[in-house]
């Protein structure tokens, strides 16, 4: 009896991580959350292309929770993309995190005894027209008692758009 093999598509990874991916967008004073693609867990590319799809004449900016490790903000501005990791040391494990890392030209620190707290990296001001100053970022990011889900949510709060993430988070 012959056995047959189905291949995937070329364009399905081959493990998706927990977490999410989430668009912010404002609009006429207005928020609305919508969930991105998965991909955008392990791809920045595709985060980064599918928040540049989403035109907008008000702020656009894509928040990842990466398998409940860490999370991203990403916002694409005229000529590139503003980016922030929570952890820059998740990028020994994670492509996303590497991506950001090698986005912003940050290399890790040698001594493994500077990667044992989180360590924010990226524009930390990312936020700050939102209403979420750069140190308050930072001590978020740093918040040991919090997971990234928690954290994008007092982020989301912080920026007024806390319903409208909650509903797409739910969604999932």
């Amino acid at each position: 009896m012959a056995v047959q093999s189905v291949s995937k598509p070329a364009d399905v990874r081959e493990q998706a991580l927990p977490g999410f991916a989430v668009a912010a967008v404002r609009e006429d004073g207005r928020w609305r959350c919508s969930l991105l693609d998965p991909e955008a867990l392990v791809d920045l590319d595709a985060a980064i292309t599918e928040l540049r799809a989403l035109r907008s004449t008000g702020a656009v900016l894509g928040l990842l929770d990466v398998d409940d490790e860490f999370f991203v903000l990403l916002r694409p501005i005229p000529g590139g993309v503003s980016l922030m990791v929570s952890d820059a040391a998740a990028a020994l494990d994670y492509d996303v995190a590497a991506d950001v890392l090698d986005l912003l030209r940050i290399e890790l620190p040698p001594d493994d005894d500077a990667l044992d707290d989180p360590w924010p990296e990226g524009d930390l001001a990312i936020l700050a027209d939102l209403g979420l100053p750069a140190d308050e970022l930072e001590v978020l990011a740093a918040e040991l008692e919090l997971y990234p889900d928690e954290q994008l949510t007092a982020i989301a709060r912080r920026c007024g758009f806390a319903d409208a993430f909650a509903e797409a988070v739910g969604a999932r």
